[in-house]
C-alpha cells in the first residue's frame, strides 16, 4: 500500500495565488505518490475566528477551492477536523506526554510573547489556551492517521517535530510502535511567490490576490501591484519586476521569455506587463472559476461530500485510537 501524506487547511480568509502555488497545487501532487489525506482544520481557526458566519464561510471557500482545483474526493481522502472527535481524545493523550517547554518554545506563542514585550503589555495579554497548546491538537491531525508524510513550508517544520517527538515519547514509554513517526516534506517555493507589494504574499501583509477573483475585480488587484517610476520607452529588467515574478509563476517557458525580451526592448509599460499577467492568470483559473462558484451555490453538496470524507477515514481513527486506549490502560 501506498505510504500516508497528510495535509491540514486552517479555513482563516479566502485563498490566494500563494496559497495556490506554495501549499495547493504541490499537495494535490502527492495523489501521485501517496495515499493522500486533506482535512479541513476548522478547530484549528477558532484560535482566532470567534464570529460562527464568517468560520461557517470560510470552511465552504476551503472546500470549494480544493474541489475546483483537481481534488478529487474518491481519489483521495477530503474531510472536516471537527467531524473526526477520536483526534480531540488523542489530543489529549498527547498533551499528558507534552512538555510545556514545547509550547513555550511554539512560534506563535513566542511571537505574541515578543509583541506583547515590545508593546509593554503583560506577556500573555491576547493569548488563548486554543493558541498556546495548538502544536498538540496539529500533532494529534498528524498522528491519528499514521501519516508518514506532511507537507509544510520552512515556518512550519517546528510543528513536525514536535509531532515526531511525542510519538517517540509514546513509543518508547509503551515498548511499541503505537503511532507512525512523520517526515516533513519542506516546501521552499512558500517563500518565493511575491505579492502585491513584492514582499512574501500573506494575509497578514494584505497584499494577496484571491485565486477566483472575477476578472474586473482581478484587473483591479493586479493593478495594484507595485512597480517603480520608468516611462513607457525605457527597457526595463525583468528580474527586478514584481509583475514578471508573478507571470512567469503563471506563464509557459516560451510566454516567459518573450515578455522577458519585450522588457528589455523598451516600449512597454507597466499597465501592459499587468495586462499580460492578467491574461495568464485568467487563463489560469477560468475554468476553475465556474466550478469555484458553483459548489458555493450549493453547499449542501460540500457537505455531501465533507461527510463522505469522514466516514472513509473515521474507521481508521477508531482502530488507531482503540489501540493506543489499550496500551494505556483505558478500557
Amino acid at each position: 500500500m501506498k505510504k500516508i501524506s497528510l495535509t491540514g487547511i486552517k479555513p482563516t480568509g479566502t485563498p490566494h495565488l500563494g496559497n495556490y502555488l506554495g501549499a495547493i497545487r504541490p499537495a494535490l501532487e502527492l495523489t501521485q505518490e501517496y495515499q493522500a489525506y486533506y482535512f479541513i482544520a476548522d478547530y484549528h481557526a477558532l484560535t482566532t475566528v470567534h464570529n460562527s458566519a464568517e468560520l461557517r464561510e470560510s470552511i465552504y471557500k476551503v472546500a470549494a477551492t480544493w474541489l475546483a482545483l483537481g481534488l478529487n474526493p474518491e481519489e483521495s481522502h477530503f474531510y472536516k477536523q471537527s467531524d473526526i472527535p477520536e483526534i480531540f481524545e488523542l489530543n489529549w493523550i498527547l498533551s499528558c506526554f507534552t512538555p510545556k517547554g514545547f509550547m513555550n518554545r511554539a512560534h506563535a506563542y513566542k511571537d505574541m510573547v515578543a509583541k506583547n514585550q515590545s508593546e509593554g503589555q503583560d506577556v500573555d495579554f491576547g493569548v488563548n489556551m486554543g493558541i498556546y497548546s495548538y502544536p498538540s491538537l496539529m500533532s494529534s491531525d498528524i498522528l491519528m492517521f499514521r501519516s508518514h508524510v506532511v507537507p509544510v513550508g520552512k515556518d512550519q517544520k517546528q510543528h513536525i517535530e514536535f509531532a515526531r517527538d511525542v510519538a517517540q515519547r509514546i513509543n518508547n514509554h509503551y515498548g511499541r510502535d503505537l503511532l507512525v513517526v512523520p517526515e516533513a516534506i519542506i516546501r521552499d517555493e512558500t517563500d518565493l511567490i511575491p505579492g502585491l507589494d513584492g514582499r512574501k504574499m500573506s494575509k497578514s501583509y494584505d497584499n494577496t490576490i484571491e485565486i477566483f477573483l472575477k476578472p474586473k475585480a482581478l484587473k483591479k488587484k493586479i493593478g495594484r501591484i507595485v512597480t517603480n517610476s520608468q516611462g513607457i520607452e525605457e527597457a526595463k529588467d525583468p528580474d527586478t519586476c514584481n509583475v514578471f515574478a508573478l507571470y512567469k509563476l503563471f506563464a509557459t517557458a516560451e510566454q516567459s521569455t518573450a515578455l522577458a525580451e519585450r522588457y528589455r526592448a523598451g516600449g512597454l509599460g507597466w499597465g501592459h506587463a499587468k495586462a499580460e499577467l492578467l491574461e495568464v492568470v485568467d487563463a489560469t483559473f477560468a475554468e476553475a472559476r465556474e466550478r469555484y462558484y458553483a459548489y458555493l451555490d450549493n453547499t449542501a453538496e460540500l457537505d455531501k461530500i465533507l461527510a463522505h470524507g469522514a466516514a472513509k477515514v473515521r474507521p481508521l481513527a477508531q482502530k488507531v485510537l482503540a489501540e493506543i486506549r489499550d496500551a494505556i490502560g483505558i478500557p
